[in-house]
């Protein structure tokens, strides 16, 4: 495909896991089946693509995730899937619900929904000290009383893969459901429902399976659920079919993982951190510098050329990494990105530190000045207040009960 370009160069695309840059291919059919509907009508679109719509799509869908294909569902995305499978769960106040640290703030609402109309008990299970999840705190805590398990798959905060074919056993002989979701490992990882062994697993479709915004799908296991969730435009139903066989066609092609070479990188640039969590990870890197704010390195980073993203505390408001409230750089890689597209990176993070630097050092001389003169004359009509600054307020984010 032809990739956009920055002054005749290439855009080095490092946000994958927030939206994938759609092929040549995929847009053309959005924009083909857009037009379609709005020159004749949803009725004509519709009847176009009826084979894709009622047929091809399942069966794509069915074989990236190992399962029938008339267990696959289309969703507007992964989270409105999941709110349609929580609103066929009939629980009580006697039963337990376990999400982890690792989930979005839009799953996190959805349950939290559920627990307000249940009366259910919401359980957070905790990490190891590396950063995992603590399987045998599960393995302790684990009774009949557990009736949901949410885990996902591959943390969007920093790219934490959990073990969730290990949950999937774990949870085999009780009646907890058990849902997974896979957005960020959907299209980056191998994914088979079948083998997870979850009832329910859902999936964006924008993000490294590179479809349009606006669709996802889920498996939901026979009898698991009826929920039904609102059906995504038929133009983008079509586009996600044309992603599916680019991926299939892409994951045939040798692939170099981009996340060492990336991980290097960040790791000898002088002040910045990395926020890594857990033993392995996939496809997504976060970090942050002990000093210059993200939001101005972003926009540095995206006037050379190169796209990533910036995270804030509420879209992981239980990760450790969201804790301080600091915000962070998120850079995700994928089989269509290059090594030349690291050393891009490379080069423009040095020269977005440097500018920054150049940038504070006359300001900081000015307020030293400033200061020093303040020091020397001080105001006849002020006095010192007595009392220290109140330092502010943080924003408040959803808090939800953290198991022990």
């Amino acid at each position: 495909m032809n990739a956009p370009t920055y002054h005749g160069e290439r855009t080095a695309h490092l946000d994958t896991a927030g939206t994938g840059r759609m092929p040549d291919e995929v847009r053309a059919v959005l924009a083909d089946c857009t037009a379609l509907d709005d020159r004749f009508g949803a009725a004509a679109l519709e009847e176009r693509l009826g084979a894709v719509l009622h047929t091809g799509i399942h069966e794509r869908l069915g074989a990236l995730l190992g399962v029938p294909a008339g267990d696959t569902v289309l969703a507007a995305g992964a989270a409105e899937a999941f709110e349609a499978f929580l609103s066929g769960l009939a629980l009580g106040p006697d039963d337990r619900i376990w999400t982890t640290p690792h989930e979005g703030v839009a799953h996190l609402a959805a349950l939290r929904a559920l627990q307000g109309r249940t009366r259910c008990r919401l359980e957070v299970v905790p990490l190891r000290a590396d950063g995992d999840l603590d399987l045998d705190w599960m393995r302790a805590h684990l009774d009949e009383d557990v009736a949901l398990v949410s885990v996902v798959h591959v943390s969007s905060a920093c790219g934490t893969v959990n073990p969730v074919e290990e949950i999937g056993r774990l949870l085999a002989a009780h009646r907890a459901r058990y849902a997974v979701d896979a957005s960020q490992s959907v299209g980056r990882l191998p994914v088979d429902a079948a083998r997870v062994g979850c009832h329910l697993l859902t999936a964006d479709g924008w993000r490294f399976l590179r479809g349009p915004e606006g669709v996802g799908f889920a498996y939901v296991a026979p009898g698991a659920g009826d929920g039904a969730p609102r059906p995504p435009a038929p133009a983008a139903v079509a586009a996600l079919y044309t992603a599916l066989a680019h991926h299939t066609a892409a994951t045939s092609l040798p692939y170099e993982d981009l996340l060492p070479r990336l991980r290097a990188v960040v790791e000898r640039t002088p002040g910045m951190e990395l926020l890594a969590s857990g033993r392995e990870q996939a496809g997504i890197l976060a970090f942050r510098h002990a000093e210059i704010p993200a939001a101005a390195i972003r926009r540095g980073l995206a006037r050379r050329g190169v796209v990533l993203s910036k995270t804030v505390a509420h879209e992981n408001p239980l990760h450790p990494a969201g804790q301080d409230g600091v915000p962070a750089l998120r850079a995700s890689v994928h089989h269509d990105n290059t090594a030349e597209d690291i050393d891009r990176f490379g080069q423009a993070l040095a020269e977005v530190l440097r500018e920054q630097r150049n940038a504070a050092a006359p300001a900081e001389g000015v307020l030293a000045a400033a200061g020093a003169t303040a020091c020397a004359a001080p105001s006849p009509h002020r006095t010192p207040s007595p009392h220290r600054a109140r330092p502010a307020r943080r924003r408040g984010h959803l808090t939800l009960h953290r198991a022990n």
